[in-house]
């Protein structure tokens, strides 16, 4: 949904705007709220991001984070799952995590909700890429595919269920096939 204003907003009048639920973002001074999250795109998050925090949050290598504001390079955007290296977490003086990051994430996911526009989230995918995002994930539960995003390399489809999926070279540790990716949606 976008919400148009009477005048476009700034990205600094957009964040003293109170959150919404579901979260709303900033592209092009337009705020567009995301879609409630179904059940697909649920099972998918909730199983996705603590597989991969097992994996790369002990050794302080990463860590995943669910539906958090990024804002960078004039954007406010909250994608589904955002990764970021563990030292680049931005963090309080007692050493907690912050509540704002200010910085793309190193791997952005999105999973692709019904009647979501793919353009949209792609725009997003790619808005990470071009300010230091190794790597972007578009999960289709509906196809049972994931686009993989890279800087400077062409788009790759997985849809071939016994394929594992590529992931950042901090995280090969982590390791998903295409049909564990969508097993989640059969437990």
């Amino acid at each position: 949904m976008v919400q148009t204003p009477a005048k476009l907003l700034s990205l600094d009048d957009f964040l003293q705007l109170p959150e919404t639920e579901p979260a709303s973002e900033y592209i092009d001074g337009l705020v567009i709220q995301k879609p409630m999250p179904l059940g697909e795109h649920s099972a998918i998050q909730t199983e996705l991001a603590p597989a991969i925090n097992q994996i790369v949050k002990p050794p302080q290598v990463a860590r995943a984070f669910t539906e958090l504001r990024c804002t960078f390079g004039g954007r406010s955007i909250v994608p589904d799952i955002s990764i970021f290296l563990w030292n680049k977490i931005p963090r309080k003086e007692n050493g907690g995590v912050a509540n704002v990051f200010e910085i793309a994430p190193d791997w952005t996911i999105e999973i692709l909700s019904p009647d979501q526009s793919q353009t949209k989230v792609t725009k997003n995918i790619l808005h990470c890429l071009n300010y230091g995002t190794q790597m972007g994930w578009l999960i289709d539960p509906a196809e049972q595919s994931v686009f993989v995003y890279h800087p400077d390399q062409p788009t790759t489809v997985y849809d071939d269920a016994k394929v594992m999926l590529p992931r950042p070279a901090f995280a090969q540790g982590f390791t998903l096939s295409v049909e564990g990716l969508f097993n989640w949606l059969m437990e």
